[in-house]
């Protein structure tokens, strides 16, 4: 049974090493044979073609063998209920099962078929997610209008920009990848900084 991995986190402040380390006892338990993993730091209310790890990982199921995709929980595929579905449909198609660690469903049944329980419960946990967003925005803008109309100022100050020093502290690991001659890509699959960053990194080496 070969499988991947995705895990996924919304800051580069975040760590996805826990969803990694729990999904890949799982596929150890289960036997599972994990061919590739894909990470990536980015808002979970980013739209897939703007995430690079997930539609790499797309991509890979398209012209591989793979029968499961590992995911810790559905949130990390998307917090948007339209594309976290559409993903979900897309695999099933290709035959690839999605398993939901912390849910523990999976959404197709050993047969293949699609299992109609899943995608009942994996639907509302969508809905629930997509909803949760949009009660965070609602939230978040009402602050800030707070914070405004009491006289504040949102946002960086102006001309506000990283040091060189500050990015060399900050992306070191990255910083060490490039000098030794990776590309931006593989740089980007160890690490999970957006390729725009790495560029950013890349000038001050």
């Amino acid at each position: 049974m070969r499988a991947v991995i995705y895990a996924r986190v919304s800051t580069s402040g975040q760590d996805y090493q826990r969803q990694l380390a729990e999904l890949r006892a799982y596929a150890d338990r289960m036997g599972y044979e994990v061919v590739q993993e894909f990470t990536e730091k980015i808002s979970g209310a980013k739209k897939v073609a703007e995430r690079e790890a997930l539609t790499g990982l797309l991509g890979y199921v398209e012209t591989r063998r793979v029968d499961k995709v590992l995911v810790y929980e559905c949130s990390r595929l998307s917090r948007r209920a339209v594309d976290f579905l559409s993903v979900i449909e897309q695999l099933t198609e290709q035959g690839v099962s999605v398993y939901i660690l912390q849910n523990g469903l999976e959404t197709l049944l050993p047969d293949g078929n699609p299992n109609p329980i899943a995608q009942l419960v994996l639907g509302i946990l969508a809905q629930f997610n997509s909803m949760e967003r949009s009660l965070i925005r609602s939230r978040m803008e009402s602050g800030y209008n707070h914070y405004r109309a009491n006289g504040g100022v949102v946002g960086r100050k102006v001309g506000y920009r990283k040091s060189a020093e500050q990015m060399k502290a900050e992306y070191a690991e990255e910083l060490r990848l490039l000098r030794k001659g990776y590309s931006l890509a593989n740089v980007y699959k160890l690490t999970g900084t957006s390729i725009n960053t790495l560029r950013k990194v890349r000038k001050i080496s």
